[in-house]
Order: structure tokens, then C-alpha cells, then sequence
């Protein structure tokens, strides 16, 4: 195999530190929030005809993996994540009697942490209680991260029985040396074992999570464990890039800088994991996602449906998302919303009554029209600016500015600019958010917070 190579012009663009864009504006502009009365107001002007999506954190795990940069903490003894699960079963009722009436929830989805750090009968409590009280409408998605290597029979079964259509597989490597390093041993065998188990079980969507740039990772034993997934026939994957941010994750300091690739090795690293995706038939969408052709990712992407949140790339178009757990992150039409993200302020603020919310940023109209062009880069690859623009009553050379900073990345074949349509080319997918930070207009202060760019 012999990956494309990083090209010089955009050596150092694939460095600069940057947002994933998930949201716009991003997390680190969130302020801190004075109580719970605003969020109670922009639940309560929810509309009858919205749907709308709940992301529910489960903050433990059984293991501590070194890559980690989620809000998780490893638990030793059950009696902890029960108490957690008895405030997070109050703190749903409290977000379901607040938000105004609405046309059912169209999505659920459990991350952390490792949501089957709970109880096999803890998890099926959960997902009813949540499916009782925000009206789960037929045919929703009910999807969950979960941890292959800890994964029992009880809990697959729990998954089945509880309705989940839709598990993401934290793999990331297959190679043993480099899961040694990182502190996640999960064998092939095991990884095909859940695999397999959770498809007879009526998961009948599986996603598998790869990474990139872990200490002792190269393109041959990245592309190898890459080849070996496909074999599994997942319906989606993502293939993130390892952020190493020691100063914000301590437990990373197990990693050594060392024995990370540079910039042009990382490149080399996604490369070899796209060849192979793309090869065995999976279409590219967007940044870091990958589908089979049937997959609903894959038809939102040529229809024009694709969409991007919190937890990533998605089909789910509902314009209300549910915060529910420490750290989570909930959106209104009239902005965000995060949860406290230490357990113990979330649960004293649950046990309490009163909705955790921590920090908070309403949006204006300008902000709206940002976060739309950034979202259509970040999906399509390409957008018209001034249409945009008109479609939000704005004339249409208002983000000219931020038009004529994507022009000057066309010299670097970042992307193109045709009057006031920005297209970003195929082989630059990789490089998408150099073009889409064009747009953000509040970068500079926040820089320093953002993982690089590849």
C-alpha cells in the first residue's frame, strides 16, 4: 500500500487546531448559565409539530483506555452507578414535565463513557422510561456506543429486548501491539463475537469506530485493521483522528508524545484507512464517516438530507435535541444548553429538582446563518453562500468577508470559489474544516481548545 502523501501546501493548514464543527457556535463559546429558568423556556416553546432527539451520557466505564478524551470515569464497585441511575431515571422526568407539547421523539441515543457500564436490567428501565416519557415515535432510532471488549451476553440480550436498532462498536485497532499501548485489549475474535451476538439479538444496524494516529500505529497496520472491520460488514464507520491533549486529559500522559506519528505519518494513517473503506464499496461522507450505499447516512448524503450535532454525522432532522446526564449537551431554536459535567453537581441539581444545566449560549440570527453554510461544508462539500444567505433574510454579500478568506485557500487547492459558491474537492475532504473555519467568526479566542485539524 502507498498512501497519498500529505501535499506540501497543505502541510501546515492539516496542523492548525481547529473545531469539528459539530455545532456553530462550538462548545468552548458556551457561558456559564444563571439557573435553570432560561432552558425552562426554550423547553416550553417547543411546538406540537416538532420532533424531537434525546442524547443521554453515561459518564463510567469499566476500563480507562489512555486515548480517551470523554467525560468518564471507571467505577470499581456497581453501588455507584446504580445511585448515578436512580438521579439520571429523576433527571428524565424532570426534562419531559418542562418541554411543551411535541410530536415524539424521533431518536434516542446513549453515549459516554460506556453506556453498558450499566446493568443489563438497569439499561432496559432506561430505555423505557425515556421511550414512556418522551413519546418514542414508531420506527425511531435507538442507537448506543457501546464497548465491545466488555460487552456481555446479558446486555446484548437487554439491547435487543429494550429495542435498540442502532450500536456504534468502540474498535479503533485491531492491532494488539497498539491496543497494549493504549490499554484496550480486545482481540478480533471478540470485536466479531458481539458483532454477530448483537445482530441475532434485532440490532439490525452495526457502526464501527477506527482510529488513527495511536502510539505504534503506520498506514500497513492501520489499513490491516481497517480490512479486517470490513470483514465484520458494518453498516457505517468513522475513522477519527487520536487528539493527544495531556494538559486537559491527565491520563494521557501514559501516552508518549514520542511515540506519536507527525503530521505527514497521521495523514498517511487516514489514507491507508480511506483507500481500504472506499475499495470495499463504503461511500465517503463528509469528514470521517463512511456507509454502505443502503445505509439511511448514505442516502441523506446524495439527497441533500445530511446532517451534523453532537454526535457527528446524522440523518436526524429534529430541531430540538434533550440533554440528559452529566455533560450533555442539549439545542433549542433559541440555543444551547449544557449540563453540569461533574456527576456529583449534575445529581445534587437533579435531587433538587431543578433541570442541570450549567452553561448556556442563545444564538442570534447571525449565528444561525453561520452555523448553516459551516453545516453544508461540512456535509455537501460545497454550499452557496449568497443563496443562503437570502434564504435566512440577509442580503446576500453579507459573509462576502468570510467568502473572499476561502478564496485565498483556492492557491493551496483547498477548495474553489465560483462568485459566492465555495466547493471543497474530494481529495481535500480531509482538510474540510480549514474552509469551513472561514466562517466562524469566533476562532481566534477559542484556537487554542481545538484538537488539529488532521
Amino acid at each position: 500500500m502507498s498512501p497519498r502523501p500529505l501535499p506540501a501546501a497543505w502541510r501546515s493548514h492539516a496542523s492548525r487546531n481547529l473545531p469539528r464543527y459539530t455545532s456553530y457556535p462550538t462548545a468552548v463559546a458556551f457561558e456559564a448559565a444563571a439557573g435553570e429558568a432560561e432552558a425552562r423556556g426554550w423547553l416550553a416553546a417547543t411546538r406540537a409539530e416538532q420532533t424531537i432527539s434525546a442524547y443521554v451520557h453515561v459518564p463510567f466505564c469499566k476500563r480507562l483506555c489512555w486515548y480517551c478524551g470523554c467525560h468518564t470515569s471507571v467505577f470499581h464497585e456497581y453501588d455507584r452507578v446504580r445511585a448515578f441511575f436512580q438521579t439520571l431515571m429523576l433527571e428524565i422526568d424532570l426534562w419531559a414535565d418542562a418541554i411543551g407539547p411535541h410530536a415524539g421523539a424521533a431518536h434516542l441515543h446513549f453515549g459516554g463513557g460506556s453506556p453498558n457500564a450499566l446493568s443489563p436490567d438497569d439499561f432496559r428501565e432506561l430505555v423505557r422510561r425515556l421511550a414512556d416519557r418522551l413519546a418514542l415515535r414508531p420506527g425511531a432510532e435507538v442507537a448506543a456506543e457501546l464497548d465491545p471488549g466488555l460487552l456481555s451476553e446479558a446486555f446484548i440480550d437487554a439491547a435487543g429486548e429494550a429495542g435498540l436498532t442502532r450500536v456504534s462498536l468502540g474498535v479503533q485497532t485491531f492491532d494488539p501491539e497498539v491496543q497494549a499501548r493504549v490499554n484496550r485489549i480486545q482481540p478480533f475474535d471478540m470485536v466479531a463475537a458481539a458483532n454477530d451476538r448483537l445482530r441475532r439479538a434485532g440490532v439490525s444496524a452495526i457502526n464501527f469506530d477506527l482510529m488513527y494516529g495511536l502510539p505504534g500505529q503506520t498506514p500497513e497496520n492501520v489499513a490491516a485493521s481497517t480490512e479486517a472491520a470490513v470483514t465484520l460488514r458494518p453498516d457505517r464507520v468513522a475513522v477519527f483522528g487520536y487528539a493527544h491533549v495531556p494538559w486537559m486529559k491527565k491520563h494521557q500522559v501514559m501516552i508518549r508524545e514520542a511515540d506519536l506519528a507527525d503530521g505527514d505519518g497521521r495523514w498517511a494513517q487516514a489514507e491507508a484507512a480511506d483507500e481500504t473503506l472506499v475499495a470495499a464499496g463504503y461511500v465517503r461522507i463528509g469528514l470521517d464517516h463512511y456507509a454502505r450505499p443502503g445505509d439511511p447516512l448514505a442516502v441523506a448524503a446524495a439527497s441533500g438530507g445530511l446532517r451534523r450535532n453532537f454526535q457527528g454525522y446524522t440523518d436526524d432532522p429534529a430541531p430540538v435535541l434533550v440533554p440528559i446526564g452529566p455533560s450533555s449537551i442539549g439545542r433549542f431554536a433559541e440555543g444551547f444548553v449544557q449540563n453540569a459535567a461533574a456527576t456529583d453537581v449534575w445529581g445534587r441539581a437533579v435531587e433538587a429538582g431543578r433541570l442541570p444545566v450549567a452553561r448556556r449560549l442563545a444564538v442570534g440570527a447571525e449565528d444561525e446563518l453561520r452555523a448553516a453554510v459551516i453545516e453544508r461544508l461540512m456535509c455537501d462539500l460545497a454550499v452557496d453562500v449568497g443563496a443562503v444567505c437570502r434564504s435566512q433574510g440577509f442580503a446576500a454579500g453579507t459573509l462576502d468577508e468570510a467568502v473572499a478568506a476561502a478564496a485565498a485557500l483556492q492557491a493551496d487547492g483547498l477548495c474553489r470559489v465560483e462568485g459566492r459558491r465555495v466547493t471543497i474537492p474530494a481529495e481535500a475532504h480531509r482538510v474540510m474544516r480549514v474552509v469551513a473555519a472561514c466562517f466562524d467568526a469566533r476562532l481566534p479566542a477559542a484556537a487554542s481548545r481545538h484538537a488539529r485539524a488532521v
